[in-house]
This record gives structure tokens, C-alpha cells and sequence, in this order.
């Protein structure tokens, strides 16, 4: 069992867009071959470890509190039934971002929770969406009838949606899982495969920072 730490940090919004072509060709390098290795060398980032012949995150994860949070993270695209995503659209609602491919070990070991995730969090606001660019539309549609995924994934070949997400919080790792508030903003991220019980924890915890008072000043 991969032990999940829980560690928090200053505002994941760090990266602007000038950085976004950079992140590209280094997301290439990085994400072209398998679960591959988050290269991130900052103390706050968390390391990663070798398993069975893949580099991937350790499941460490990362939250950030309400008032250190970035800009909101927009991504748009296709998932891999031709519908157009736009996540502008789902704001007002958790959103819970996991990147993968049909190969990748850790992949196919946390689906069966994220799948769980999204059916039992539907009604409370959570909206569930993979992002993919490795996989062609048979092989990734393969993996989500066999596993009977409800939520769609982004078709990310050219790595456009991952380095708009790179922009403001690290994701080198497959598979790495972001959570959105309701705002659209970084609120935690799990490098590496997401236990069940920790990303139930997180939602939880973002889902109450919409009930909580807002604080005033004096």
C-alpha cells in the first residue's frame, strides 16, 4: 500500500502563461514514454520513487488552503466521443482532474476508486475528467468500458489541456490527481496513484470550504 503525506504549501499559481511553451516541450520529454518521473526540483514538490521498472509519484500529497490558492485553472478540448469540454462550464463545482493512459500500472490500479468517486459524488457537486495524451481513441475507450468509467477524458495528444495545468501546478507524474474548488482553483494534488480514502478526504474537505464563513476584515 502506497502511504498517502499530507503536506501543505504556499499558492500553487506560480507559472504563468509565458512559461506554457516551455512546459510543452518539457511535458513531451517527460510524459512520452510512461509513468514518468515529476522532475520538479523546489523543496515544496514532493519527490518520486521507482516501482517495478516505473518512475511515478509516491502518492504524496499536496493541499493548498483557501487564501493561498492561484488563478482558476480553464481547460477546453475533445474527449474521446467527439464532445466538446470546456471546464468554464462546471465552475460552481469540485472538479477533480486525474491524468492517465490504458498502460500505466498505478492507472489501472486507482480507476476502480475514481470511478467510485465520481458515481457516489455526483449529486454533491463533483465533477470527475481524465486527461489523456498518450493513448489513440480505441485503446482509451477500451480502458473505460472495461472499467466502466461514467466521466469523460480529455483526447490530449498535442498536450495542450496538461500544460495549461502544468502552468500553475506540477503534473509530470502519470498518474497525477488535481482537485479543483469551486472557483476553479489548485486546491490539492496527489503525485502518483490517489488512494480511495485520501481523495474522498480531500473532496470533502474542498466541498466544506464552500460552506465555510467567509472571513471579515476588521
Amino acid at each position: 500500500m502506497i502511504t498517502a503525506h499530507v503536506r501543505t504549501g504556499a499558492g500553487p499559481g506560480r507559472l504563468r502563461a509565458s512559461t506554457r511553451a516551455a512546459a510543452v516541450v518539457a511535458l513531451f520529454v517527460v510524459l512520452g514514454s510512461g509513468c514518468a518521473a515529476d522532475t520538479t526540483k523546489e523543496g515544496s514538490q514532493p519527490a518520486d520513487v521507482i516501482d517495478q521498472g516505473y518512475q511515478s509519484g509516491d502518492g504524496t500529497t499536496q493541499t493548498w488552503p483557501v487564501a493561498d490558492r492561484g488563478d482558476a485553472v480553464i481547460l477546453t478540448g475533445t474527449d474521446y466521443e467527439g464532445k466538446a469540454i470546456d471546464t468554464s462550464a462546471w465552475l460552481g463545482n469540485v472538479i477533480v482532474l486525474n491524468t492517465w493512459y490504458a498502460a500505466c500500472p498505478p492507472c489501472r490500479k486507482e480507476a476502480p476508486d475514481l470511478v467510485a468517486l465520481a458515481n457516489d459524488y455526483e449529486d454533491q457537486g463533483v465533477r470527475v475528467l481524465g486527461i489523456n495524451r498518450t493513448d489513440a481513441k480505441g485503446t482509451a475507450q477500451a480502458f473505460q468500458r472495461e472499467f466502466s468509467v461514467p466521466y469523460p477524458s480529455l483526447e490530449d495528444t498535442d498536450g495542450a489541456a496538461i500544460a495549461e495545468l502544468a502552468a500553475v501546478v506540477p503534473v509530470q507524474a502519470v498518474p497525477t490527481t488535481v482537485v479543483l474548488d469551486q472557483q476553479g482553483r489548485v486546491a490539492a494534488r496527489i503525485v502518483g496513484l490517489a488512494e480511495g480514502s485520501t481523495l474522498r478526504t480531500i473532496v470533502d474537505n474542498v466541498l466544506a470550504d464552500l460552506a465555510a464563513p467567509t472571513p471579515t476584515s476588521t
